[in-house]
C-alpha cells in the first residue's frame, strides 16, 4: 500500500534514526518543504569527536534523567543536526515542516520557532511541558504522528 505523506516522511525519519550514536534514545528528523527533503538529522556527537557509544554517556554515569542537565551531553539532537545542516548550505526553512521519531525539547524547539518551521510532526513523546507551550504561542502546528491514516 502506498503510503501518505506523513507515512513516508516519518518512515524515512525512522531509518536516519538507526544512524544514532546516542546509548539513550536514537532519533530521526526529516526537514521538508513543498513535500521535498531538504535536510535530515540524527542524534550524535559533533563531528569528529568520538561518540557516545564509543565512549559511554556521562549523563547516564551520573544517573540523570531524560530531559535534565542537557548541557552534559556530548551530542547534538537530531532536529538540530537537520536544521544546523539546512543552515550550512543556505537552504531557506521558512514555512517547512519537521518530522521527528520523538517530540522535540525546549532547545530544539526554539530553534525549530525560529528557523520560521510551521508545522513538527512527531511520532515518540518526550518530557518537555515548555516546547509544547512556545510551539502554542509561536502557533507551530505540533501533531502527534499516527500510524493508521
Amino acid at each position: 500500500m502506498r503510503p501518505n505523506w506523513d507515512q513516508y516522511f516519518m518512515q524515512i525519519a525512522q531509518v536516519i534514526a538507526t544512524r544514532a550514536t546516542c546509548l539513550r534514545r536514537n532519533v530521526g528528523a526529516v526537514l521538508v518543504k513543498n513535500k521535498r527533503i531538504i535536510s535530515t538529522g540524527y542524534n550524535g556527537t559533533l563531528t569528529g569527536l568520538p561518540h557516545c557509544d564509543r565512549v559511554g554517556c556521562l549523563r547516564e554515569k551520573q544517573g540523570i534523567p531524560s530531559g535534565q542537565r542537557q548541557e552534559l551531553c556530548r551530542g547534538m539532537h537530531a532536529e538540530a543536526n537537520a536544521l544546523l545542516f539546512a543552515s550550512t548550505y543556505g537552504i531557506d526553512m521558512h514555512n517547512a515542516t519537521l518530522y521527528s521519531t520523538n517530540q522535540p525539547c525546549v532547545s530544539c524547539a526554539k530553534m525549530i520557532i525560529q528557523a520560521g518551521i510551521k508545522k513538527v510532526v512527531f511520532e515518540g513523546a518526550y518530557p518537555d511541558r515548555l516546547a509544547v507551550q512556545m510551539f502554542k504561542q509561536a502557533k507551530v502546528k505540533l501533531e502527534k504522528f499516527k500510524h493508521n491514516r
